[in-house]
């Protein structure tokens, strides 16, 4: 052949070549693949380290985790591509060698049979399901070829693994391994991995929480291939094969109410949420406030804000006792409930700015008249003449509401207002904001109280709080709303920190290194609400404990009811009234006596959850339930239940303990120092 005729042929078969792409493709935006199911996944809610608090179903309640595929144990991903697909990398997402293997099968039996689809045709398959014909896989055929081209080999792998089905409602690896393993899907063992390769083969006939012995059967069957091709060793085998099968568990869920809301936020085909919240402070936060509660009774609910005042960040947000308790649903933190004396410090720095008072002002605390209004102290009594700094200490509510009539309801109520707090008057109406405003008269929200305390730790500055990094980092950028001067708010504080704390708390308070805490507590009339705020160590804690239906407690006070809870929620702060860590290198060089004595800045292990005596109902870790979640104050804790190690989830810092029967046991929290804490436990039906 001359030069010129290679030439011409060469430039022949370009044109081919270009033409075929250019037919691909248009033909690929003429006919695209149906994407919407892959694109619609569940949120999750992720704290603000990237560790997880919860997700919200799809459609039909459907779990449809997002598979990344960096997070996911890459021994896994071989194994599924040995046995499913060898070719995966390979081909262009048909395998002809397969499809000629299963279409002489196919002639032979006189029907189609199952054979011969790659992972790409299963996808395709996923998300457009046909009858099993011969003209479908064609389909699919074609489809596959689309989707190779559209999302790459690591965008199909990672969209098959997210829609793959495992059972029930679950959708995905990652919903597949949270709720049968209870971890992410990044370490596998082998047990693990051969069940999630042969649940989508017959993903209802062989769920483990319903078909155990089919279920076993599968696995044991994919091990033996595993041991086949070389994958996994006869005693790594024999070894699996002995692991017991998971049983169903509901998929780890911290600040619920939250991570509803939060969900609504997650941007599209993106469905992860950053929050500003900290998982390690939420589970111990959740787990002190359901020991309030039922410390309290039966009909109490418990809701808890904890702001960092820089940020506005919440790092913790428990809107209820439990999910199970009372109105265990309802998000208190958003509720509408009387603040009670909660606000009286507000009127006081505004009275000092405009110079009406100072701390050490005497004002009178007697009988007083207001047209019908007539107020009263707490406990009945008057006290004569008192300053200002002992009139807020004691809370007295005569000379706040004085304190309020010289500033202004309708004004003291507009500056709330527009530092963004909600208020809202028990009647409806037009009006006017009253005297009773001094002690709870007008409903506002857990978190509009966060917030104004928050202003009053940050130099009198009000800002909105922030629940995602990305809210935060502008937060911290904003001017905000000025509430009250820099130097009243100082005042009001410095009168705050010298208040009582609750006897338990009373050494913490008096640590030369503890910042100690600025409180006020608050109660409703008729012992429907009590309340607790308070600021210290950069943060704010926002307390409220009551009944969900509205209904009274006698007796229980914002000091007995909230008080304890607010401070047990700072003692959880980290570094709260812990002396600073010696640096490594210099505790290693020094005296022996002294590495001793550094090491007893730490406290040992200190069980909060269950407290030693406890009786817990078995019924709450059988089927169905979620176990036991485990809390202590330390550092690097491993668990023990009768000497038996229990597993810490990596992702969310949670250990989890299910009982299985009734009986006594010891719990044992273990430090990286080998000292322990224990409490004894009896499990009761």
């Amino acid at each position: 052949m001359t030069p010129r005729g290679s030439i011409r042929i060469l430039t022949i078969s370009l044109c081919l070549a270009v033409g075929a792409e250019a037919a691909a493709v248009a033909l690929d935006a003429a006919l695209p693949p149906p994407m919407e199911k892959a694109e619609h996944a569940s949120p999750v809610v992720l704290d603000r380290k990237g560790a997880w608090l919860g997700a919200v179903p799809v459609e039909d309640g459907r779990w449809r985790l997002r598979a990344d595929l960096a997070r996911i144990d890459p021994i896994f991903l071989r194994r599924l591509k040995a046995l499913e697909d060898a070719r995966f990398d390979l081909h262009p997402g048909v395998d002809p060698v397969a499809l000629a293997r299963a279409a002489a099968g196919d002639l032979a039996a006189g029907r189609v049979r199952s054979g011969g689809s790659t992972l790409t045709m299963q996808l395709a398959r996923r998300l457009q399901p046909r009858r099993r014909t011969l003209s479908a896989k064609l389909i699919e055929a074609a489809r596959a070829l689309q989707l190779e081209y559209r999302l790459g080999k690591r965008g199909v792998l990672a969209t098959y693994l997210t829609l793959t089905p495992y059972g029930g409602n679950l959708e995905g690896v990652r919903a597949a391994s949270l709720a049968y393993f209870g971890h992410e899907p990044d370490s596998l063992s082998d047990a693990e991995q051969a069940l999630l390769i042969a649940l989508p083969q017959a993903p209802e006939a062989r769920r483990p929480d319903r078909h155990p012995a089919a279920a076993r059967a599968a696995r044991d069957r994919i091990l033996a291939r595993l041991q086949a091709a070389r994958l996994i060793s006869p005693q790594a085998r024999s070894l699996a094969e002995t692991d017991p099968l998971p049983r169903r568990q509901a998929l780890p869920a911290l600040a619920w109410q939250s991570v509803n809301q939060l969900a609504r936020r997650a941007p599209v085909g993106d469905p992860n949420v950053v929050s500003t919240l900290d998982v390690r402070l939420q589970s111990q936060v959740e787990a002190l406030a359901a020991q309030t509660a039922a410390e309290q009774g039966t009909a109490t609910s418990v809701a808890v804000v904890v702001v960092d005042v820089r940020t506005r960040a919440v790092r913790a947000a428990v809107g209820s006792a439990g999910r199970d308790g009372p109105g265990g649903w309802i998000d208190a933190t958003r509720a509408l409930r009387s603040p009670g004396s909660a606000l009286k410090p507000f009127i006081y720095a505004m009275a000092f700015e405009a110079g009406l008072a100072a701390p050490d002002t005497k004002v009178r605390d007697a009988a007083a008249v207001y047209a019908d209004y007539r107020p009263q102290d707490f406990d009945r009594a008057f006290h004569g003449e008192v300053t200002v700094r002992q009139a807020l200490q004691s809370s007295l509510n005569v000379p706040a509401v004085n304190m309020l009539s010289s500033v202004g309801p309708g004004a003291f109520e507009q500056r709330l207002r527009a530092a963004g707090a909600t208020f809202v008057r028990p009647r409806a109406g037009l009006a006017p904001a009253s005297l009773a405003l001094a002690l709870g008269g007008e409903g506002t929200t857990l978190r509009d109280v966060a917030m104004l305390y928050a202003a009053l730790g940050d130099g009198g500055i009000a800002k909105p709080l922030a629940w995602t990094e990305a809210e935060a980092r502008a937060r911290s950028r904003q001017p905000g709303t000025r509430l009250v001067q820099e130097e009243a708010a100082g005042q009001v504080l410095d009168i705050l920190r010298q208040g009582a704390p609750p006897p338990d708390h009373a050494l913490a308070q008096l640590r030369p290194d503890a910042d100690r805490i600025a409180f006020k507590t608050g109660t409703s009339y008729g012992y429907r609400d009590a309340v607790a705020a308070g600021v210290g160590d950069g943060h704010v804690v926002a307390v409220w404990t009551g009944r969900p239906d509205g209904g009274g407690r006698p007796g229980y006070t914002g000091r007995e009811a909230a008080l304890p809870l607010l401070f047990d929620v700072f003692d959880r702060l980290e570094n709260r009234g812990v002396a600073p860590a010696l640096e490594q290198d210099a505790l290693d060089e020094a005296p022996s006596g002294l590495q001793e004595v550094a090491g007893e800045f730490d406290p040992p292990p200190r069980l909060v959850f269950p407290l030693d005596g406890a009786v817990l109902q078995l019924d709450a870790s059988e089927s169905g339930g979620s176990g036991f979640a485990l809390v202590a104050q330390g550092q690097a804790l491993h668990w023990f239940v009768g000497g038996a190690p229990l597993r810490t989830n990596a992702l969310t810092g949670q250990t989890l303990w299910r009982p299985h029967a009734a009986g006594f046991y010891r719990i044992e929290a273990v430090d990286a120092a080998g000292r322990r804490g224990s409490a004894h436990v009896r499990v009761a039906r």
